[in-house]
């Protein structure tokens, strides 16, 4: 099996930076592509940033020039670096994979991490 291990969240105050990083350990044979979603209260939950193994990433318009992914394939970790917080950016923030498995053949397997909190205050 694959687990996804967040940590990085927490409080802040508006204009604020907070760094999430998530790393994946298990039975992996190779991963697609990693990323961040959020889930503000009382909303669903969205897309906040993605990165893949050959393209470039793809932001929330809401982020874009505020939150940066990276990924560090040999640790198999994801990060994102949140900077300019804001009120609206809280939310809990989940972690997502899509891997390949040994044993799995070529099917690709969808991952979530069990979310972080952030909150950013006025």
């Amino acid at each position: 099996q694959v687990q996804l291990v967040e940590s990085g969240g927490g409080l802040v105050q508006a204009g604020g930076s907070l760094r999430l990083s998530c790393a994946a350990s298990g039975s992996i044979f190779s991963i697609n592509s990693m990323g961040w979603y959020r889930q503000p209260p009382g909303k669903q939950r969205e897309l906040v940033a993605r990165i893949t193994s050959n393209t470039s990433p793809n932001y929330a318009d809401s982020v874009k020039g505020r939150f940066t992914i990276s990924r560090d394939n040999a640790k198999n970790t994801v990060y994102l670096q949140m900077n300019s917080l804001k009120p609206e950016d809280t939310a809990v923030y989940f972690c997502n994979a899509v891997i390949r498995v040994h044993g799995g053949g070529a099917r690709n397997y969808n991952y979530w991490g069990q979310g972080t909190q952030v909150t950013v205050s006025s």
